[in-house]
């Protein structure tokens, strides 16, 4: 057992929510009252923050951090920026002014990408690697612009003559850096530019050999890193009950829902992350429990983070245990629907991890409002895989 501080996140749905994975049954639309609903949840429960992820099919995520914030009182948002689609000096003024109405509640997520065909509508034509160039060269203008007020470069790719900003953000010299990826660029930019490295939940034996190739990465360039995971859950009082909820969540899908789901992925992502998630089932039903109570059920049709912690409150906070052992100290959860997982998540698996304060658990969840907002979902939302984050 670990006494080790660990930080506590949830997820923000903003391209949509339901309680079948691939399915449009029960579904909900990221309409701004519902989102609200999932982040005064967190904010209530104790969660320590919460991501919104970022793409095409999701609600612009500093636009709704901002909403949120002004609904919240302690929750901290976890919001992408994503090289290419601004300008760094853009980028820095919509950052400094987050951070600033949110009273420095604001964490940043480097997101490069993943999808060459999305990037593509964005303006943004770079190969893999050359996109963590690219990044590197924005970020040395972001990164002298808040801590300065100020930069200058006349880069390769990114051009910035005397930029200024006139703001400084709350905390100094920025909110903190967060970033995943999983090739070898990915963890050389990690190495040398970010606070906290996110890896998505692969089994124990993995996750170490990433965290030993950032920390061994980070240590030549005389940096220190802290690691994070990015899981869904699925939390019940037994063991029996959380296998049978997995086993509901993917219930609505077909074997042709999946191959088509497996295709698409496989053809449209360059991401080597997504082929490590994608390796760990094969679009297989009958190999989804991929290390113990380690199910990759989410993964059959949705890109990015595709696994899920399963079972009782004991049996997953055992698991948790295992990856901070390991060097873990940040949790960004999940769980579908969010808004009754959330409360699942705090009523039954806070209590048992050791450092979570329960006083605030006040809220039971048979009386939360559980009933989603009543305006028919968008049929592209229903349609569509969700975003990889």
């Amino acid at each position: 057992m670990t006494d080790k501080k660990l930080d506590f996140l949830w997820f923000i749905p903003t391209s949509g929510d339901g309680p079948y994975l691939g399915s449009s049954e029960g579904h909900r639309p990221p309409e701004p009252r519902y989102l609200r609903q999932v982040a005064q949840a967190a904010d209530t429960l104790g969660y320590d923050g919460v991501l919104l992820p970022t793409g095409i099919f999701c609600e612009e995520s500093f636009v709704t951090a901002a909403n949120l914030a002004a609904h919240t009182e302690k929750l901290r948002f976890l919001v992408a920026i994503r090289p290419g689609t601004a300008a760094p000096a853009y980028y820095a003024r919509l950052a400094t002014g987050l951070d600033r109405v949110s009273d420095g509640r604001l964490l940043l997520n480097i997101v490069v990408g993943g999808n060459p065909n999305e990037l593509a509508g964005d303006g943004i034509f770079q190969p893999h690697d050359e996109r963590y160039d690219y990044a590197e060269e924005f970020f040395t203008v972001w990164e002298d612009l808040l801590a300065k007020g100020e930069a200058h470069l006349d880069g390769k790719y990114v051009k910035a003559l005397n930029a200024k900003l006139p703001f400084r953000p709350v905390q100094a010299p920025r909110p903190p850096l967060y970033f995943g990826g999983s090739s070898d660029a990915a963890i050389e930019f990690a190495a040398g530019r970010v606070d906290k490295y996110l890896t998505w939940g692969e089994p124990p034996a993995q996750v170490a050999e990433k965290i030993d190739r950032v920390r061994e990465a980070a240590a030549r360039k005389g940096r220190e890193v802290t690691f994070g995971i990015r899981l869904h859950f699925i939390v019940r009082e037994t063991d029996e009950e959380a296998w049978q909820a997995a086993d509901r969540l993917i219930s609505r899908l077909t074997d042709d829902d999946i191959a088509k789901a497996q295709a698409w992925l496989n053809s449209q992502s360059d991401s080597v992350g997504q082929q490590r998630m994608t390796a760990l089932h094969g679009g297989r039903r009958d190999r989804l429990e991929v290390s113990p109570n380690l199910w990759a059920g989410v993964g059959l049709v949705r890109g990015g983070a595709g696994t899920a912690l399963v079972g009782s409150p004991e049996t997953v906070a055992e698991r948790i245990r295992e990856y901070q052992d390991l060097g873990i100290d940040t949790i960004i959860g999940s769980g579908y629907p969010h808004l009754e997982e959330a409360y699942r998540v705090a009523e039954l698996l806070f209590p048992v991890l050791k450092g979570k304060a329960t006083d605030r658990h006040d809220v039971r969840f048979e009386n939360i409002a559980t009933r989603p907002a009543t305006d028919s979902a968008r049929p592209e939302f229903r349609t569509k895989l969700a975003t990889a984050s």
